[in-house]
């Protein structure tokens, strides 16, 4: 039996001492308190732009355009029947809405709620000064510098899911993070709500393409979680957008319904791109918003009072020259910094902007127009930010490189919103009476009691000399992002699953994929 000394340390020793040093390394890449958190609480406040007097005016409009012009609510006789109890006046499929009637309804909704996941260290608190970063969601192709732009397959999408898992930086693990092709369009959400479940321990996303593929969705998320815990609890989210300007049809109505009716939480969201679905102007817009948000949460309510709901937006530009979307440009950016004072005007948790981009490539143009929106959604006091990492090409796109460089960005946003701190350790006076007058504070004990957690360290810059850069092979950062996704996935572990869970979730989709025949549109 071997004794160990202070000289010759045993196995276990030096397993643990080598542990250390790799958990130090990873606090320092990773930056102070950052490594691990389920989701950001916002130390910095919200940046609020327009006056009471100018948001009154906004809501006033919205009202108007209720009141006087309605919302079609196409084909969803359910829907209808909730606004004629609720007092609304139906004629046909329009509904008209007096003043003040959506924002009584809108008092049940709760003002902040827990989404639970599988791990119940992921789980993320969604409203009030919660900040919860998920991945784009609905490109149905995606790129690598390696193949290119290709259609999507159900191994990009399992892909992008360890991805995600993977990152110390996101929260979620999103929803239709690409569309798999190579699946039927009638089959598919059963494969994307596995994959969520199976590849990662994190909350997620279900289908909303129909009433069915939502309530399948839940009912996985049932297997989950149990029939009761998920009756009184979030366990998934679902993403509805307005058919914009001013119609709600009835896939989109039936599976918003579908959620609040099984207490799961929609998110809300009109998808308007200004001199298209909208007018170029942007109060206009942002009246337009308002008030379409307004009727999709509401209806909510009327399905379930007190139903988890996000008030979401979705405000984009257009080319009037083209027509073509253009995406992270500088009017929606500021619109939604009073889209944010608008929902917590209604006391609703808030779904805003993204990492947006009309860039093709992972570059300069990318990140540009992406920092553009994603700050937008920082200040403007987002709670749920969809479209974090890997949106490209306008959102056809989701793109492997950008979805890390666009993570790491998320790192950076991390340590942005804890703000400043301030202590005795943070104010260092000791290192000012230790260093005095002339000297340098490198080596000082402050600098080296706090060295390891001072700073964010980004996994993607390049921050070496020059010369050092170059004879590395001048790397640029899609290049390094490149290899980085692909040593993530090299890594990545899958979180464990109960077996029988797993048992439960292979025979439902088994079962529910032999009652129908294949389909591809």
């Amino acid at each position: 039996m071997s004794v160990a000394t202070a000289e010759t340390p045993s196995e276990p020793a030096k397993r643990r001492e080598r542990g250390g040093r790799n958990a130090r390394r990873e606090q320092r890449s990773h930056g102070p308190e950052a490594h691990g958190r389920p989701y950001i609480v916002r130390n910095i406040p919200t940046y609020d732009i327009l006056s009471e007097e100018n948001l009154v005016r906004i809501e006033q409009t919205a009202d108007r355009i209720l009141a006087e012009i309605g919302i079609e609510f196409r084909d969803d006789l359910v829907a209808l029947d909730h606004w004629r109890r609720a007092g609304a006046k139906v004629e046909g499929v329009l509904v008209k809405f007096e003043p003040g009637l959506l924002r009584e309804v809108l008092k049940t909704a709760p003002a902040t709620f827990t989404q639970h996941a599988r791990n119940p260290e992921r789980s993320v608190e969604i409203g009030g000064k919660s900040v919860v970063f998920s991945p784009a969601y609905g490109s149905p192709f995606v790129m690598d510098l390696d193949k290119g732009r290709r259609y999507g397959t159900i191994e990009d999408f399992r892909n992008f899911v360890k991805l995600a898992q993977s990152s110390p930086w996101l929260h979620h693990s999103g929803g239709t993070i690409c569309e798999p092709v190579d699946v039927p369009v009638n089959k598919r959400h059963l494969d994307m709500v596995y994959s969520h479940i199976r590849y990662s321990d994190r909350a997620f996303m279900g289908s909303v393409t129909s009433e069915g593929r939502a309530e399948e969705s839940i009912d996985m998320a049932r297997i989950v979680f149990g029939d009761q815990f998920a009756d009184q609890n979030c366990v998934i989210l679902g993403n509805v957008n307005v058919n914009s300007p001013l119609v709600w049809d009835a896939t989109m109505t039936t599976a918003l319904r579908a959620y609040a009716r099984a207490n799961q939480a929609a998110v809300i969201v009109p998808f308007i791109l200004g001199g298209a679905m909208g007018p170029v102007t942007n109060a206009g817009a942002i009246a337009q918003s308002l008030a379409e948000t307004m009727a999709g949460c509401a209806l909510t309510q009327l399905e379930r009072p007190g139903a988890p709901v996000i008030f979401g937006n979705f405000l984009s530009s257009m080319s009037l020259r083209s027509g073509s979307p253009t995406f992270g440009t500088p009017e929606p950016a500021i619109g939604s910094m009073v889209i944010g004072q608008l929902a917590r005007r209604l006391n609703l948790p808030l779904r805003c902007s993204g990492n947006f981009t009309t860039s093709k490539l992972p570059d300069a143009h990318a990140m540009n127009e992406g920092t553009m929106s994603m700050l937008a959604a920082v200040h403007c006091g987002a709670n749920f930010i969809l479209h974090s990492a890997g949106f490209l090409d306008g959102l056809l796109s989701m793109s492997y490189e950008k979805f890390v460089m666009d993570a790491d960005f998320c790192g950076a946003l991390h340590t942005y919103l804890d703000g400043v701190k301030i202590d005795d350790n943070q104010l260092a006076l000791g290192a000012f009476k230790e260093v005095g007058p002339g000297n340098h504070f490198f080596g000082c004990a402050h600098t080296m009691q706090n060295y390891e957690t001072a700073f964010w360290d980004s996994a993607i810059a390049d921050n070496e000399p020059y010369e050092k850069w170059q004879a590395a092979g001048s790397v640029d950062a899609a290049t390094r992002a490149n290899g980085r996704w692909k040593t993530m996935l090299a890594e990545y572990q899958a979180p464990p699953l109960d077996e029988g869970i797993d048992e439960a979730l292979q025979d439902f989709m088994t079962r529910r994929k032999a009652s129908m025949e294949d389909a591809w549109y």
